[in-house]
C-alpha cells in the first residue's frame, strides 16, 4: 500500500500485465554461452529436417532392396509356364509373359541400377573435380584448355551424345561398365563449371596465398586448403550425377541401347514395353520398376535439397531465421505462462487476505 502526499487514500500498485523480456532475455545469456559451437565438419552436414529425415528413409529402402533382397530371391531368368500370373503368395509381384518372377528381377535390376548410378556419380564427379579444381587452380593455359573442354561438352546435346556413342558400342560388349562410362563422360562438363568457378573464390583467399608461399606442393594446397571448402558442392554434384545416371540408363535401356548382359529397372521397363504389358492389363511388370526409379529419385533429391543449405547462404539464413522465430515463440509462451501463474498467485493472495 501506498500514500499519496496532502491525502489520505491509498492505492495498491498493480503488477504489470506485459512480462520481462529484457529480464528473460539476460537470464537466457547463460543457457547461449553454455551452448558448444559446432565443429567445422560439423558444420559441413545437413541439418536434419523432415524432408532430410523422408529422403534418407526412401533411400535406404531402396538400397535394401538392391542389396539384402537378391540374397533371399531365386533366378530372376529362370522361364516357367505361369504366364502372365498375377500377385500371389507363391509370386508377390506376379511374373512376366514367359513366367519369369518379377520380385526377383526387380531385386537384381535394383542392385544394376544401383551399381551404375554410384559408378558413373563416382567417375563424373572425379572429371569434374579435376578439370574443375586443378585447371582453375593452375590457371593459364592449363584453365583455359580445360575450360574450352568444357563449354564443348556444354555445347553438345546431352542425351543425342549418350544415344550416338551408346550406339557405336557393341551390342554384346554392351555392358555395365561400357554404359557407365558414356554416361560419365558426357556428364561432367556442367559440374566442372561450377567447381571452377568456386576455385577461383577460394584461390584468392589470405591461406591458400600463405600456403603457396610457403612452399607447399600444389596437390597438398588444393586437397588441405581448397578441397574442404568444396566438399558440400561436391557432394551435392555427385547425389545428382546418380539421380541423372539412373534415368539416363532407364532411358537408353527402354530405347534398346542398355546394358545388354545385365538386368536393370530399365531393361525391366524395355521387356514390359516389348511385351505390350500396358494393352494385357499386367500392371505388376512395369509399375514395381518405375515406381523404384520414381522413389529413389525423389529420395536423393530431397537429400540434394538438405545439401543446398549448406551451399546457398540465402536458405541457410532463412532457416537459421526460421529457428530464431521458433525460439523466441516459444520463449515468449513460457513468459505468458509464468506472469499468468505469477498474477493468480497474487490474486489468490488477495482474497485470502480479505
Amino acid at each position: 500500500m501506498t500514500s499519496i502526499p496532502g491525502g489520505g487514500d491509498t492505492f495498491s500498485a498493480a503488477p504489470s500485465d506485459t512480462p520481462d523480456l529484457g529480464t528473460a532475455a539476460i537470464r537466457s545469456a547463460p543457457d547461449r554461452q553454455r551452448s558448444k559451437p559446432k565443429s567445422a565438419w560439423r558444420s559441413l552436414l545437413p541439418t536434419m529436417t523432415p524432408w532430410l529425415a523422408v529422403g534418407l528413409g526412401l533411400v535406404a529402402a531402396v538400397l535394401l532392396l538392391g542389396t539384402i533382397a537378391p540374397l533371399f530371391v531365386g533366378d530372376p531368368l529362370a522361364i516357367r509356364d505361369q504366364g502372365l500370373t498375377p500377385p500371389s503368395s507363391e509370386f508377390l509381384l506376379g511374373t512376366t509373359q514367359t513366367g519369369q518372377d518379377v520380385w526377383a528381377q526387380l531385386a537384381h535390376a535394383t542392385r544394376s541400377s544401383l551399381q551404375i548410378g554410384v559408378i558413373v556419380g563416382l567417375l563424373a564427379t572425379a572429371l569434374s573435380c579435376f578439370f574443375g579444381i586443378y585447371g582453375a587452380y593452375r590457371g593459364g593455359f592449363a584453365d583455359e584448355l580445360f575450360s574450352l573442354l568444357s563449354n564443348v561438352f556444354l555445347v553438345i546435346p546431352g542425351l543425342p551424345l549418350v544415344i550416338v556413342i551408346a550406339g557405336f558400342v557393341p551390342r554384346e560388349s554392351r555392358g555395365l561398365w561400357s554404359i557407365a562410362l558414356v554416361l560419365a563422360l558426357t556428364s561432367w562438363a556442367a559440374s566442372a563449371r561450377v567447381l571452377r568457378a568456386q576455385t577461383l573464390s577460394v584461390r584468392g583467399r589470405d591461406y591458400v596465398a600463405a600456403a603457396r608461399v610457403a612452399g607447399e606442393r600444389s596437390w597438398r594446397v588444393i586437397v588441405v586448403e581448397i578441397l574442404p571448402n568444396l566438399l558440400p558442392v561436391i557432394a551435392s554434384q555427385f547425389v545428382f550425377a546418380i539421380v541423372a545416371a539412373v534415368l539416363a540408363e532407364a532411358g537408353l535401356s527402354f530405347i534398346g541401347l542398355g546394358a545388354s548382359n545385365s538386368l536393370t529397372l530399365g531393361t525391366m521397363l524395355f521387356y514390359a514395353q516389348n511385351g505390350f504389358a500396358l494393352s494385357l492389363g499386367a500392371w505388376w511388370w512395369f509399375m514395381p520398376p518405375g515406381l523404384v526409379i520414381a522413389l529413389l529419385g525423389m529420395g536423393l533429391s530431397l537429400i540434394n535439397f538438405s545439401i543446398d543449405e549448406i551451399i546457398n547462404p540465402k536458405l541457410k539464413n532463412a532457416r537459421l531465421h526460421r529457428k530464431r522465430a521458433q525460439r523466441a515463440e516459444a520463449l515468449e509462451r513460457q513468459l505468458m505462462r509464468r506472469h499468468r501463474g505469477k498474477t493468480g498467485a497474487r490474486a489468490s493472495e488477495k482474497e485470502a487476505v480479505r
